[in-house]
């Protein structure tokens, strides 16, 4: 590849974005200071959607990394507008193939014989075509331990690629550079050390035995899975550059009619994918990270299961973008899912805290409320409900959290990219399989058993667990005893009668309370404990609850003697 080719690459990128960085100056910085901020607001959102058609249709014509920077950029919630994000959503790998003389070079260099020699046919016409690479059918009978397959498909890199690859991530990082100078940006996101975990995930793509490494540690982690299944690897015809495998190809996960007609229940569907990538992100810490269309189908097999319904399996291709969710991330994104489970707002803005997802100037206690409206509004719907919800409804809770949502106090660290760009496809994918697609019905289960593996493995996280709770039930009485002397003071407005008395008996009963609550806490924790096998721990928690129970009969004013208003 010339030289020049290079260069006029490089400046087709640079003119692009600096056609943008212009006009968003021009409309967002100079407009508003001579007083036509009104003018930049009302155009904004056609601005916006026309610069990200524009740059679709840019990676569509040049391929390369500019494909893969707009699939980063349709994930990026936190920083960019919707009309962007929406517009580059759908954005695949829509490019035209590579003229099969040059990728027959290429592969046969890679091989180091010619492919009839190698394959007992190929295809020339290729199967997909993708901006790093393209796939072709051919034939080859295997042995291996699942069985014999002679059906394989050979991916081959796009000649000159990696080239390519230097040049346009030459160009972002000049962009980046500039983004980094524009304070809204730079406060939500490190963009320099962006590029540069794009830059490793983009070079770890193009290495095809890294790929193939990557399918069979897939394939390992569910292997007890019959519902999930991954092409194997054929390393004796595998290089760097060059990767065979067992061809998979079926149903495309949004040919929802195929599925349909194919017998199998689209929201079990659903279910099942949803199910895999909870495996992935919380208990195996590794994730196929690229689950587009293209890379996902559903496999209808012979006979039917007990019930009489056809059997099928989810088929997962290509593993050149994976993701690693480390034991701190994990732990996080756990507490995150329990939170949500349980509904529990202040869990959740702690797990928020673990990820590191909130800005320093972020306020914690209206995010908690936030948080706490966002369950009783949500919880539970499915989302066709959630489309039917009313408009005063959501006007209403817009007007009441309007400055935090404003001012948006979350940033995504780096680490955290790939999954929530996975994430938000994968929702996508979820409701159009099942327009009725219930998540909470989905992570209540998970959250439970994640619960419930802590209890059976970790005694201590119960009994920090029940350390906090037992300081928020001692809290509460004088808390509440604040509150009443405030109200005696006259530093409430409150106006009722014979208010003393009335008093001293609410707090009287909130102390009682506080002690069953606290016996009922140890009790089921003693419970929990004995059933794990931890003994020990379980015979404290018991004598604790033996020590409240005493205190609830004879020193809180409970027992024999009754309450009279």
């Amino acid at each position: 590849m010339s030289p020049s080719f290079l260069r006029d690459r490089y400046r087709r990128i640079m003119f692009f974005f600096t056609g943008v960085a212009i006009n968003f100056i021009f409309w967002e910085v100079f407009l508003p200071r001579i007083g036509l901020r009104a003018l930049a607001r009302q155009t904004r959102s056609n601005r916006y959607r026309s610069a990200a058609v524009q740059f679709r249709k840019l990676a569509i014509r040049m391929g390369g990394v500019m494909i893969k920077v707009g699939q980063f950029m349709s994930a990026r919630l936190d920083v960019l507008p919707p009309e962007i994000t929406d517009e580059l959503a759908g954005l695949q790998d829509e490019v035209p193939p590579v003229n099969f003389e040059d990728i027959r070079q290429l592969a046969e260099t890679e091989l180091g014989v010619p492919l009839q020699e190698k394959y007992e046919s190929f295809e020339e016409t290729p199967l997909a075509a993708a901006s790093l690479g393209q796939v072709h059918r051919a034939r080859l009978c295997v042995k291996g331990a699942g069985g014999e397959f002679c059906n394989v498909v050979v991916k081959i890199q796009r000649p000159f690629i990696e080239q390519l690859i230097d040049v346009d991530l030459t160009a972002l990082r000049k962009v980046g550079g500039w983004l980094q100078k524009y304070p809204p940006v730079a406060t939500r996101v490190d963009v320099p050390a962006l590029v540069e975990e794009f830059s490793t995930s983009v070079h770890e793509e193009v290495d095809y035995l890294a790929e193939g490494r990557n399918a069979e540690v897939f394939s390992k982690n569910f292997e007890d899975f019959p519902h999930v299944h991954v092409p194997r690897v054929v390393w004796t015809h595998t290089t760097r550059r060059v990767l065979t495998l067992e061809d998979v190809f079926a149903i495309k996960i949004t040919d929802y009619e195929a599925i349909s007609a194919a017998g199998i229940d689209r929201a079990e569907v659903a279910r099942v994918l949803l199910d895999t990538y909870l495996k992935q992100i919380f208990e195996d810490g590794f994730f196929h990270a690229d689950p587009h269309p293209g890379n996902l189908f559903v496999t209808p097999l012979p006979g039917k299961d007990e019930a009489g319904k056809p059997l099928w399996r989810l088929t997962f291709v290509d593993f050149g973008m994976v993701g690693h969710v480390p034991e701190t991330l994990r732990a996080g994104l756990r507490e995150a899912l329990i939170a949500v489970g349980l509904q529990d707002a202040a869990r959740l803005i702690r797990s928020f805290q673990t990820l590191n997802v909130l800005l320093p100037s972020a306020d914690l206690k209206q995010l908690e409320q936030m948080s706490a409206s966002m369950f009783d509004m949500f919880w539970g719907k499915s989302m066709e409900e959630l489309r039917q919800l009313s408009p005063e409804d959501m006007f209403r809770f817009a007007d009441r959290f309007r400055d935090l949502m404003f001012n948006m106090p979350f940033q995504l660290p780096q680490n955290l990219l790939l999954l929530g760009r996975t994430v938000a496809i994968l929702s996508g994918m979820c409701t159009g399989l099942d327009a009725q697609f219930n998540l909470w019905n989905q992570l209540s289960p998970y959250a439970t058993k994640l619960v419930s593996q802590e209890v059976g493995s970790n005694w201590r996280v119960w009994l920090d667990e029940a350390g906090n709770i037992l300081k928020e039930l001692v809290a509460i009485p004088s808390k509440m005893g604040r509150v009443l002397s405030q109200i005696e003071r006259g530093d409430l407005t409150v106006q009722i009668p014979t208010v003393n008395r009335q008093l001293i008996h609410i707090e009287r009963a909130v102390n009682r309370l506080t002690i069953c609550l606290a016996f009922v806490a140890f009790l089921l924790c003693s419970v929990l404990l004995y059933n794990s096998g931890k003994i020990l721990p379980a015979g404290l928690f018991l004598g604790l609850a033996g020590v409240a129970l005493l205190w609830l009969l004879f020193f809180s004013g409970g027992g024999h003697r009754r309450f009279h208003p």
